[in-house]
């Protein structure tokens, strides 16, 4: 837990007033806190960093990963959901609220952007993703 001057941090480990560096540092870090393997972590500092630049497509989508791999499976699809909002080409962003709104159990809901995703990239892994969904809702339905 990082203190501040006087040993008093936040909820999040930072010292009052928030984490050392501009905006562009705490990204970095919290890039880095995701590729290693701490996404919780890599949770708190984002949204530090989207809280001060709410538009930046890069925070915002690293902040969706980390939500995600910390099993924040609802804030994850929020933030998804942001970004497909602002820019509908988003083939990745589709994905990941499919994907979200998937591991939230609304399997109905996630059929669509999968399907946006494929549409757009027909990648194996959205391919996968749509068609297991698809056989989820079948299944039901029988």
């Amino acid at each position: 837990m990082i203190q501040g001057r006087n040993g008093a941090s936040d909820a999040a480990g930072y010292p009052p007033g928030g984490p050392s560096g501009d905006v562009y540092e705490w990204y970095q870090r919290g890039v880095k806190l995701l590729a290693d393997g701490s996404p919780a972590a890599a949770a708190a500092l984002l949204e530090r960093a989207a809280e001060a630049e709410p538009e930046s497509h890069s925070i915002r989508e690293a902040l969706a990963r980390a939500q995600f791999n910390s099993r924040r499976y609802t804030e994850a699809a929020g933030s998804f959901r942001l970004i497909v909002d602002a820019n509908p080409t988003e083939d990745y962003a589709y994905y990941g609220l499919g994907m979200a709104l998937w591991r939230t159990g609304d399997i109905e809901a996630a059929q669509e952007p999968l399907a946006m995703a494929v549409a757009m990239r027909p990648l194996r892994h959205y391919v996968s993703a749509l068609t297991q969904v698809r056989a989820t809702l079948r299944a039901r339905e029988a």
